[in-house]
């Protein structure tokens, strides 16, 4: 591969990464109802299913979700429903009563991760996303095969991106802890982190797939 074109890729991902986006979103409400360790196994699914949707572009699967525009509706409208449902959970934790803080159950790390790689891999954009931008960094002329190349870009994204969320995750997890000591701050964190997963369920539900 191209180093000048691997080096270019590595610096539009780093700025993407930075945006502000729905899976940073996700991550800082996780880190800011389930603390730092939260946020970062959020991060780690995240990336998870940035590496899932990396073999698929490798392996023309991406290509065909976008020949079948039923097949990205549905994956649109149950990413719809699922953060819908993260949004009443988180909701639901916020109106327990003080006295029966103790008889909440911890979300798992588990859990947890497995809910990031389902939210990262139920939204369409992700998969339109790679479409777009992956094959401009992509050498028809190189010594490696394209898929070897999908592969390679897709695993500095993931690094990439990897970096970064897990730093927020951190940081907000971070914040929480310290914060989450008075159930009263806690009922706002869980209505904070209802709010994110309900506008990212609207977001989602909201924008054209294109």
């Amino acid at each position: 591969m191209d180093p000048a074109l691997v080096l270019a890729f590595i610096g539009a991902a780093a700025l993407m990464s930075i945006v502000p986006g729905p899976d940073m979103m996700f991550i800082l409400a996780n880190g800011m109802s389930s603390g730092a360790r939260g946020g970062v196994v959020a991060a780690v699914g995240m990336s998870s299913g940035l590496a899932v949707h990396t073999i698929a572009a490798a392996l023309g699967l991406t290509a065909m979700f976008q020949a079948m525009p039923a097949a990205l509706e549905v994956v649109r409208i149950a990413g719809i429903g699922f953060l819908l449902y993260l949004a009443v959970q988180a909701l639901r934790s916020s109106a327990v009563a003080v006295s029966e803080v103790q008889a909440v159950p911890v979300r798992s790390l588990r859990r947890i991760y497995a809910m990031a790689v389902l939210t990262n891999l139920a939204n369409p954009k992700v998969i339109l996303f790679y479409l777009a931008f992956f094959p401009q960094f992509v050498s028809l002329d190189a010594a490696w095969p394209v898929p070897v190349q999908l592969l390679t870009l897709g695993g500095l994204f993931v690094v990439v991106g990897l970096s970064v969320d897990a730093s927020v995750g951190l940081t907000s997890g971070w914040l929480s802890d310290v914060l989450l000591r008075r159930r009263s701050i806690q009922r706002w964190f869980d209505r904070a982190a209802a709010l994110l997963f309900g506008g990212l369920a609207l977001r989602l539900a909201t924008e054209e797939l294109r």
